[in-house]
């Protein structure tokens, strides 16, 4: 069976394995022990800490193949980012110019420095290992988190956002930093970016350039891929899409991808996630797939299920096996979210 649950600390070697294989602009992982020892200590701090308004929270969580107790994947969520450290993005706008007296109108389109989203939770490091992206795994493992986030709305910012992966090469070379890089930074895109993933963004504030940048006069590389999704992005942001994320104008500074966003209470796996008492028995047979979670915190369990459920229904049958698994007994309550 393949369970959700938060990281603990026995999971660092599988954590840097997944950083490993991630590859260049997986930010949230980089390949650094120290770094990936602290998400972990910072992970279970805050599933195990009494919440009233999100600060500087961050909800890492593995999904486990519990047959071969391995893991193979990590989904997170950030509860407020930019409390802490400063959390930057572009912000596309346009600028018109317009002159009566030679009869010539150009609207120009440009890039601001802003902090926007500070204050919003982040779905982040989504992430499965090749030989488990079957059987809507990846979905599921993503999914995962709106159950979290619908259960445990308090513990969030109420605009969700998701920053995704721009265009690079095989290389970790992005097409939008090259001009950047020239100008102002003077750094490689690969090493800007695990900069940025340890939390060191000091080098930000003072290199980058504190005006609009008209994109109108970046190198035609650039242009072209600013808003545009990294090849290997495209399905997650196809199902966060479809949990009714937009993008609003945002893009990395970085890598010109695109950020999108929804309000918690807007995202779809939220809105049509509910609460169900469980009664442990046998399941009756189903074609029906639901993603299912407990409502605890420190010991959160979430896996998927063929249930029996029908329009109005107030409780469900679960297995002792799959009580197990979610750690709920006779009368807890599950929540549920039909694939």
């Amino acid at each position: 069976m393949l369970v959700i649950r938060p990281i603990r600390s026995s999971d660092y070697d599988a954590l840097y394995q997944i950083a490993v294989e991630s590859g260049h602009g997986f930010t949230s992982l980089p390949v650094n022990e120290t770094l990936l020892r602290s998400k972990i200590a910072r992970a279970e701090a805050s599933f195990a800490k009494s919440v009233e308004k999100p600060l500087d929270e961050g909800y890492l969580m593995v999904m486990e193949d519990t047959l071969i107790g391995e893991v193979v994947g990590t989904c997170g969520i950030e509860a407020a980012v930019g409390m802490v450290d400063a959390f930057y993005h572009y912000r596309l706008g346009t600028e018109v110019y317009y002159s009566e007296q030679i009869g010539v109108r150009n609207e120009v389109e440009t890039l601001t420095l802003c902090h926007d989203y500070t204050g919003s939770a982040e779905l982040c490091s989504l992430f499965l290992r090749e030989p488990f992206r079957k059987n809507n795994n990846g979905r599921i493992l993503s999914r995962s988190r709106f159950l979290f986030l619908a259960q445990h709305s308090e513990r969030f910012g109420q605009t969700v956002i998701a920053e995704m992966r721009g265009r690079c090469d095989s290389e970790g070379n992005s097409p939008f930093y090259g001009w950047l890089q020239q100008h102002f930074l003077g750094i490689d895109f690969t090493q800007a970016d695990y900069l940025s993933g340890l939390g060191q963004k000091a080098f930000m504030a003072e290199m980058m350039p504190k005006n609009a940048v008209y994109v109108c006069l970046l190198p035609q590389a650039a242009q072209k891929v600013i808003g545009e999704v990294h090849t290997n992005t495209r399905p997650a942001l196809s199902l966060l899409q479809a949990e009714g994320f937009r993008c609003r104008g945002y893009v990395d500074i970085f890598d010109g991808g695109p950020t999108v966003e929804c309000n918690l209470e807007d995202i779809r796996g939220v809105r049509e996630s509910r609460l169900l008492t469980v009664k442990i028995g046998d399941m009756q047979p189903s074609k029906s797939c639901f993603i299912i979670s407990n409502t605890h915190i420190a010991d959160y369990r979430a896996t998927s299920a063929y249930l029996a459920i029908e329009e109005g229904q107030t409780e469900v049958y679960l297995s002792a096996e799959y009580a197990d698994a979610l750690k709920v007994a006779q009368g807890d309550q599950i929540r549920v979210l039909a694939m």
